[in-house]
């Protein structure tokens, strides 16, 4: 199984390392623009990201200070009155919602070299993509708090007549605003990225920028009429909040295949699936997730507010039938990593990645281990330890032998491709544990510190097994 990101992030615009900044990210990329350059009333201080449409650069106002992103289109792309108008759009369009969880646009204008740009307000934090892959998967209640912005956004939109068309964890930018005071800066979303928005009621000067037959989107959140080419409205923006909320919710997608192709027909063809078959979740949020993925628009929510009321309740109900519970947990934690000169469309490589995971989830079955995690790049696994002390620490060397075992296991891997590293760590923590009949020992992980990997994983490639400081403890 290809990594979860292979197909959403072709076209995601990357954030550059603080070694690729100046001199060296234009050798990397000769489309950039050297700091100091002018655009507009900004001076350009520095690259930020940049992807297949364009680059985004920090910059500041040259006699207010005030800091700013600045958006630039790719040259390539300036020569096509077609992109030129679609960039454009995105400005104007975002400008028509002026909504508080839409980045704010300043002005627009045209480069000496006829390259257009926009100027926007700039953003410090994360994405939610990023925040999901630090995290595993993301709780019901702060699923809630990460949509409730993003529904008002879209309701903004569409009350606009303008329709995403690309909603995906990737465009959903968490900020750090300040309060204006010594106080800790409080956390905003932002809906970003309406490059390929659709204004349901043009004016006439813009026909034919999309027509009836065009695909735009990114196929791991395409709705079926958008993968079809037809005529689209609001509720395809209701069928991506369904597959970002199970994405949120299990760490996967809800459709994942080998090529884009089969992960398209997945979603003309395929039921949804249920998130709960795949994490601890309610019915209830099985429902939502099942209702906004109908492959008939019609029977889909009718809004993101109706969207939204029917997450709030599942996530009450579910709250509310499961009492919170915490237990220490020893897990361990498998990533499948990657190096960035590796081809992803390799086959060998694409089979090392599935046989190492595979080998990893059997080893912990054999185990009896509690499966707490699973993406298309990680597994978690993870043994509840009883109260006890010294009963306890059998059970986490247990566990630590199940780690040095599989650690020798793929070792030895006959399929071991020399751009596939495999980390493996070993860690204890709290854990928020729930009754299930179904589960070994008769309680499965519902969340808890175990599973916020981006607060104890390596982040570097490790050999053996990692312990982390509460494991060697």
């Amino acid at each position: 199984m290809p990594s979860d990101e292979k197909v959403e992030d072709l076209d995601k615009t990357r954030p550059l390392g603080p070694n690729q900044a100046g001199t060296l990210a234009q050798a990397i990329d000769p489309d950039a623009l050297r700091p100091g350059t002018f655009a507009g009333s900004y001076v350009l201080k520095r690259e930020l990201a940049s992807g297949g449409g364009g680059t985004v650069y920090e910059a500041q106002h040259r006699l207010l200070g005030r800091r700013a992103a600045v958006k630039v289109l790719r040259r390539e792309l300036a020569s096509s009155p077609q992109m030129v108008a679609r960039f454009l759009r995105e400005a104007l369009a975002v400008n028509m919602i002026k909504h508080p969880n839409i980045v704010d646009i300043y002005e627009f204008g045209e480069l000496p070299d006829g390259r257009p740009f926009y100027v926007m307000e700039l953003l410090e934090g994360t994405d939610l993509r990023s925040v999901l892959h630090d995290q595993g998967r993301i709780s019901p209640p702060e699923v809630l708090e990460y949509l409730e912005p993003v529904c008002s956004a879209l309701e903004a939109a569409h009350a606009r007549g303008i329709v995403h068309r690309d909603l995906k964890a990737s465009n959903i930018f968490i900020a750090s605003a300040s309060n204006g005071d010594n106080s800790a800066p409080k956390r905003v979303v932002k809906l970003l990225d309406f490059g390929i928005a659709k204004l349901l009621h043009p004016d006439a000067a813009e026909a034919g920028l999309t027509m009836v037959g065009t695909r735009l989107g990114t196929s791991y959140t395409m709705a079926p009429e958008q993968i079809r080419g037809d005529a689209i409205d609001e509720r395809a923006d209701i069928y991506a909040l369904g597959v970002v909320l199970y994405h949120l919710l299990t760490g996967q997608y809800p459709f994942r295949a080998e090529t884009m192709a089969d992960i398209e027909r997945q979603h003309l063809e395929a039921p949804a699936p249920r998130p709960s078959h795949v994490a601890p979740l309610s019915p209830a949020l099985d429902a939502v997730v099942l209702r906004s993925m109908e492959k008939v628009a019609d029977r889909r929510f009718p809004s993101a507010r109706a969207f939204w009321e029917a997450l709030r309740d599942a996530v009450g109900s579910a709250k509310a039938d499961v009492p919170e519970v915490t237990a220490q947990a020893a897990a361990i934690y498998v990533e499948v990593r990657m190096s960035p000169e590796a081809d992803n469309d390799s086959d060998e490589l694409l089979d090392d990645s599935s046989a190492a995971l595979d080998a990893a989830e059997q080893a912990f079955r054999d185990a009896g281990l509690v499966l707490a995690l699973q993406t298309g790049s990680a597994l978690i696994a993870a043994r509840i330890l009883s109260d006890d002390r010294e009963q306890a620490a059998r059970e986490r060397a247990a566990v630590q032998e199940v780690a040095e075992r599989l650690a020798e296991q793929l070792a030895e891997r006959p399929t071991a491709h020399p751009e596939v590293h495999v980390n493996i760590c070993l860690h204890v923590d709290r854990a928020a544990v729930r009754d299930a009949a179904d589960a070994p020992g008769g309680r499965e992980i519902i969340g808890g510190e175990i599973v916020s990997i981006g607060a104890w994983a390596p982040q570097e490639n490790v050999d053996g097994v990692y312990l982390t400081p509460a494991a060697r403890g």
